[in-house]
């Protein structure tokens, strides 16, 4: 059995490409994101997995949720995911996606994990040297993790960048014991 994300590929990059091609790509993002929560919604999962549904009603099931929000494109794209028997992969569609947009927009998605709540000056300064130190505009999520004791950790991409004050006590305790 494959893995999801490379099942998710081929649809993820289609998606991108008629989007980009109707200059559309923050509308699809915005329609993909709204598929994906009601993908992964149990709900949802367990009406879509009712063998009793033809493909035309469970593609329906999703374009209903959704009242109107998906362009015609769209609603063919999640026809096409039933046909396929794909549904389930709409999260890691939009996730997929979102990495193509953002890799054409020059922008990279960053977590920062911090032991306390940041400021607004704290994160932008985060942020501004991000980009200068990758030399692309950084888009930042935050979260409070207690456990970091102090500092912050950041997740950029595949890089992690762990100034944690518990970091920092776990390899002065492996130098001591070295």
């Amino acid at each position: 059995m494959a893995e999801p994300s490379t099942v998710a590929r081929p649809y993820a990059e289609a998606a991108f490409k008629l989007a980009d091609e109707a200059g559309a790509l923050a509308r699809w993002a915005e329609m993909l994101a709204g598929l994906a929560t009601v993908a992964s919604d149990p709900r949802v999962r367990q009406a879509a997995g009712d063998p009793r549904l033809s493909d035309a009603q469970r593609a329906g099931l999703f374009i209903a949720i959704l009242g109107g929000r998906l362009t015609a494109e769209a609603e063919n794209f999640v026809r096409v995911l039933t046909q396929n028997d794909r549904l389930e992969l709409l999260p890691e569609i939009h996730e997929q996606f979102e990495a193509l947009k953002n890799e054409r927009e020059g922008v990279v998605e960053a977590t920062v994990h911090s032991a306390f709540e940041l400021t607004d000056a704290q994160l932008e300064d985060i942020v501004a040297r991000l980009e200068k130190r990758t030399g692309r505009k950084v888009r930042a999520q935050v979260s409070v993790d207690r456990e970091l004791i102090g500092g912050v950790k950041i997740v950029l991409g595949d890089k992690v960048i762990d100034g944690s004050a518990r970091a920092q006590l776990a390899a002065l305790e492996a130098a001591l014991k070295a």
